[in-house]
Parts: C-alpha cells; sequence; structure tokens
C-alpha cells in the first residue's frame, strides 16, 4: 500500500469544490435547523435549483456566469418561497416529510426527457464553464504545494468558493447576533412562547428558509463551477451527507457547518482510498474492492449513530443550544 498516496488524496479534498460546496449547503442548513429549527429534508433540492439555475442561465440565455449565479440564488429563494407558504406551518415530522419529497420532484423534473433541450435529462449539463474559466485571472498551469496542487481552473473555483464560504460565515454570524437571529433561536425553543410577544413566526420562518435555501443554492453552483450538472447527483443520500456534516460540526454553531464538511469528506476520501488498498493487499480477504467501497458507507452510518447518541451537539456545539437534545 502507498500511505503516501492515500495521504495526498486525503488531504487534497479539504479545498475540493465539493467539500467547499458542501460547507456552503451545510451553513444554509445550520440556519434552517440549528438556528430555526427547520427540519428540512430537501437540501438536495435546492442545490439542484442553484446548480441548474446557472448552468441553464449560461447555455440557454447566454448570460454571463456572474449574473447566471444570481439567477440561481434568486431561483433558489422562490423555490423556498414556494414550498415555504403551504408547509412552514407544519412541524417536526410532517415538514420533514414534505421537502424531502419536494427535493425528489425538483429531481425528476430534471431527470424529465420532456425538458431534455433544457435540463440534458439523464446526460445533465456541461460546457457551461467557459466563460466562466475565461475570466480567471490566474496565469496558466498547475501550481501549488503537497497534496495541494491543481490547475489554474481549478484554483479559481477554489477562490470563488472559500471566498462564498467566508461571506456566508461572516453573515451567518452578524445575522445571529442580531435582534432578528435572537426572535429565530426563540422561534426554535418555543414558538408559542414568540407568538405571544407578538411575532409573526411565520413570516421569521419564512425568512430563515429563504436565506437558508439561497446560501444551499450557493453550494450547488461552487460545486457545479467544478464539474458538471447531472440529475443524479442529487438524490436523497446527498441531502443525508450534508446533514451528517452539519451534525459532525455542531449545527447551531457558525464554524460548526465548515468543520464537519471538511471532517466528513477527508473521513470518505481516507477510507474510500485506504480499503480497497487493504483489499488489494490481502488484509480484507472477505471483501472485493466494490463491497470495500460501500463499507465505506457503513462506516459512516455507524459512525453518524455513535455521534447523536454520544455528542449530539457536534464537535463544537453547546447541547444547551439544541432544544432536541434536552
Amino acid at each position: 500500500m502507498d500511505f503516501g498516496q492515500i495521504l495526498n488524496n486525503t488531504l487534497s479534498q479539504i479545498l475540493s469544490p465539493t467539500t467547499l460546496g458542501f460547507a456552503l449547503a451545510a451553513i444554509g442548513l445550520s440556519i434552517h435547523f440549528g438556528f430555526a429549527g427547520l427540519l428540512n429534508m430537501g437540501v438536495a433540492g435546492f442545490m439542484a435549483v442553484g446548480a441548474y439555475g446557472f448552468a441553464i442561465s449560461i447555455l440557454t440565455f447566454g448570460l454571463p456566469w456572474w449574473a447566471a449565479a444570481l439567477v440561481g440564488f434568486v431561483l433558489a429563494a422562490v423555490f423556498a418561497l414556494i414550498l415555504g407558504i403551504p408547509t412552514l406551518r407544519l412541524r417536526g415530522d410532517y415538514l420533514a416529510i414534505v421537502t424531502i419529497a419536494a427535493a425528489e420532484v425538483v429531481r425528476l423534473l430534471f431527470l424529465s426527457t420532456a425538458y431534455k433541450d433544457v435540463t440534458g435529462s439523464a446526460d445533465g449539463l456541461f460546457g457551461f464553464q467557459a466563460e466562466f474559466r475565461a475570466a480567471n485571472p490566474l496565469p496558466e498551469g498547475t501550481y501549488g504545494f503537497g497534496p495541494w496542487i491543481y490547475t489554474s481552473d481549478q484554483w479559481w473555483v477554489i477562490i470563488i468558493g472559500v471566498a462564498l464560504t467566508a461571506v456566508a460565515v461572516l453573515f451567518t454570524w452578524s445575522l445571529m447576533r442580531s435582534p432578528w437571529g435572537r426572535v429565530i433561536k426563540g422561534i426554535r425553543e418555543d414558538e408559542d412562547a414568540v407568538r405571544s410577544l407578538g411575532k409573526n413566526v411565520f413570516s421569521f420562518k419564512m425568512q430563515a428558509l429563504v436565506i437558508g435555501g439561497v446560501i444551499i443554492a450557493a453550494g450547488g453552483i461552487v460545486t457545479a463551477m467544478g464539474t458538471n450538472v447531472n440529475p443524479n447527483v442529487y438524490v436523497t443520500s446527498q441531502t443525508f451527507f450534508i446533514w451528517t456534516a452539519l451534525l459532525l460540526g455542531g449545527a447551531a454553531t457558525i464554524f460548526g457547518p465548515v468543520l464537519g464538511a471538511v471532517l466528513f469528506w477527508v473521513v470518505r476520501a481516507f477510507l474510500s482510498n485506504l480499503l480497497p488498498a487493504l483489499v488489494d493487499a490481502g488484509l480484507l480477504p472477505f471483501l472485493s474492492r466494490e463491497q470495500a467501497q460501500q463499507s465505506v458507507f457503513v462506516l459512516i452510518g455507524v459512525a453518524l449513530m455513535l455521534l447523536i447518541i454520544f455528542r449530539p451537539q457536534g464537535i463544537l456545539g453547546n447541547k444547551k443550544e439544541l432544544s432536541f437534545v434536552r
């Protein structure tokens, strides 16, 4: 086994567009669940709306990449409004069921052959990054250090992703220190008490859903900047992975979602490289390479269960912040 290569492949995930996209999605989900108490199980739907809005705006309408990103944000806000108006009066499990169904409806809509000319159906969309890459101010070539050696186009995506993540973290920190943030936390703890103080609980929930949804969509856009858009990516398991990242770092925290996303992808990359290597070395004779790859998800699932049992507030979380662990 080449442990050096395994380590390089693992550490390279820290700055990958997928990790940065997951970090943004986890920040948005933290606003929904950690701070507002909204059990949103349709995270993949928001990411799909952002990514497809970005790609379709470029390929079909010829918009510049920055305008296409704004379209993705607007579409995510519209999706949040459409989803929130009939559902935000629901609580707990009911809201989770509706949101996971809405995300699946969105995925099947993009998968449908009826709109293949626009969405690409099962083939997805590709070739929309050309104008974005042309705006890259970095010189051509491959550079970096250690395991973080990328092409200039990859660095361009990473820079955009890191910048958006930093803005999202700062924005969330400012928002939760404001009077609005205190009302949102109050709704999470006891919305009837907040309603008795004359606050419009439905309006605050809707605002939280829109804000978090736009940040989640930003995660989808960053991911799309680094790769093609395909409906088979935005499946229910992606929502569960983002939930895992959020709970790992800490739901009602500022930096927890970012830490959780990085740790999730680092651990997943490490196991995805290590287990097949152990099979090839004959140290896991009872598994094939394919079974070893699938075992990664089993181990992640077991780790999530142990996390919920022994540290439900996550690595950076405060147990007193979350009502569901009391």
